[in-house]
């Protein structure tokens, strides 16, 4: 697209995140919410919304809502109650959805996203409590569709921004900062694969300067933060050109295409009038007291940008290592664990984003998997301070066995294998003798300017000493003799 074209529009997007909760039941129900089970194992009567049948609340889906509200700076609701959002579709069982309409548990708050123009706050208008639908498979060769309610009755939360979102590249980091606050608060796995974590996009654009909102659309159940941004882009680019050969916009619900990276549509828009919205019946109002969320506040972890300040604050690391740090909860608190045992952060920090997310990496593994405790990490790190080992032993001869024998410490490993570094200085003035006497012509070069062959005899006495020189003393002692 012309990029003259291009800047006569700006866009609005507002995005509506469903996050579910990991409680062990769903919302109304004692029905399990694990993920995988065969199809409509986890099902009864009330999640079949079965005649004579009640709905009963969660607590711990409430208590999820208001650790996530606290988390972003929502004011709690302290009155709250429940609607039917009434709509007809094959994996909707009871022909309803019960919801939260006209009061929303959290109301306002926010997400700090960085951007490559800056820093920005993306608000919420609102949080609110709801129920997910089953799920529709559509086996291939076949014109039916089969429907599993295992996922009916699932605990959400609906995350609802402001129409303020101005790029595809926010929306993105939106959506990203959004899936790690929910793994730090131990709400939702974030698994957008499983559809566990997903997100429909509401995008218009308008010209330069107006006053009204464009036409938006919606494009539903994103499963994918990369998927987002792709889909994004290409509905602006398709909105503009459409305005541009004076087309008109439908409110409309679309479809994503990853593999062809566009938009299609799939039904017009419901307005809220067609939801025919009414308070659920079955369910008494709910009082949340202030001593309720008082509670839910002290048992608060953590949140990711206190952790990246405390990072930087208080154990001096670079920023960008406070961001890798504190990417997930784990690594931040298997990080943490380590500098308990240790006071050389940098350390702990490069040795945590290098061999241990590295290993971790190879081999699909997770932190909570990984071998080799804080304890025993830090006492390879003490290894090094202490210059009984180099840093390169220490990571490719001493890390590798720690690994392979969980039972033995850095030293004990380091002994066995005669790592420990050669640091006096009478055994090591004569490994340099033997070095410098048996290459003097490459003396005579140094002598006469030549200093990078410096390296050249370092090598060589590292060789005598089969690495055990302590590279420091040695090249102390080296360049004293070679002055001589």
């Amino acid at each position: 697209m012309n990029q003259e074209i291009r800047d006569k529009y700006e866009v609005v997007i507002g995005l509506e995140v469903h996050a579910q909760l990991q409680t062990e039941s769903k919302i109304f129900a004692a029905d399990a919410t694990a993920f995988g089970a065969a199809p409509n194992t986890h099902i009864s009567p009330i999640t079949l919304g079965h005649p004579g049948t009640l709905p009963k609340l969660n607590k711990k889906a409430v208590e999820y809502a208001i650790r996530l509200g606290l988390a972003v700076g929502s004011e709690i609701s302290k009155y709250q109650h429940f609607d039917r959002k009434n709509y007809f579709y094959p994996d909707l069982p009871k022909g309803y959805q019960i919801t939260q309409d006209k009061t929303p548990i959290c109301i306002g708050g926010g997400v700090k996203v960085k951007l490559s123009t800056g820093e920005k706050t993306v608000r919420f208008h609102h949080i609110h409590l709801e129920e997910d639908a089953g799920k529709s498979l559509h086996q291939e060769g076949s014109s039916d569709s089969l429907l599993d309610y295992n996922r009916a009755g699932t605990p959400l939360v609906e995350m609802v921004t402001e129409p303020e979102i101005k790029s595809a590249e926010e929306a993105a980091q939106f959506v990203t900062e959004v899936r790690k606050l929910v793994r730090y608060l131990q709400i939702c796995d974030g698994n957008m694969e499983e559809g566990s974590l997903r997100c429909d996009v509401n995008v218009s654009v308008m010209l330069v300067g107006s006053k009204v909102f464009g036409t938006k659309v919606e494009i539903k159940n994103m499963n994918s933060i990369r998927f987002i941004q792709k889909a994004i882009e290409y509905e602006i680019v398709r909105q503009i050109e459409a305005i541009e050969s004076d087309e008109k916009i439908i409110q409309e619900t679309r479809n994503f295409d990853p593999a062809t990276g566009r938009t299609s549509g799939m039904r017009e828009k419901e307005s809220m009038n067609d939801y025919r919205y009414f308070a659920e019946p079955d369910l008494p109002p709910l009082h949340i007291s202030e001593e309720w969320i008082q509670s839910v506040k002290s048992q608060m972890p953590a949140l990711p940008w206190e952790l990246f300040e405390k990072f930087i604050q208080h154990y001096k690391l670079p920023e960008y290592d406070a961001g890798v740090l504190t990417d997930t909860r784990e690594i931040a608190e298997y990080f943490e664990s380590t500098v308990s045992f240790t006071n050389n952060y940098k350390a702990a920090s490069n040795w945590v984003m290098g061999s241990v997310k590295s290993f971790l990496n190879e081999n699909s593994l997770e932190i909570s998997d990984f071998g080799i405790s804080p304890a025993r990490l830090a006492q390879l790190i003490q290894l090094v301070d202490d210059g009984k080992v180099s840093n390169s032993v220490a990571s490719q001869q001493i890390f590798p066995e720690m690994l392979l024998d969980l039972t033995k410490t850095p030293l004990q490993i380091a002994e066995s294998k005669n790592l420990i570094q050669q640091s006096n200085t009478d055994t090591l003035q004569t490994l340099i003798d033997e070095v410098l006497a048996n290459n003097e012509a490459k003396v005579k070069e140094y002598k006469n300017g030549k200093k990078g062959l410096l390296a050249m005899f370092m090598g060589e006495v590292m060789k005598k000493s089969k690495g055990s020189a302590d590279p420091k003393v040695t090249s102390v002692l080296l360049q004293k003799s070679l002055e001589n």
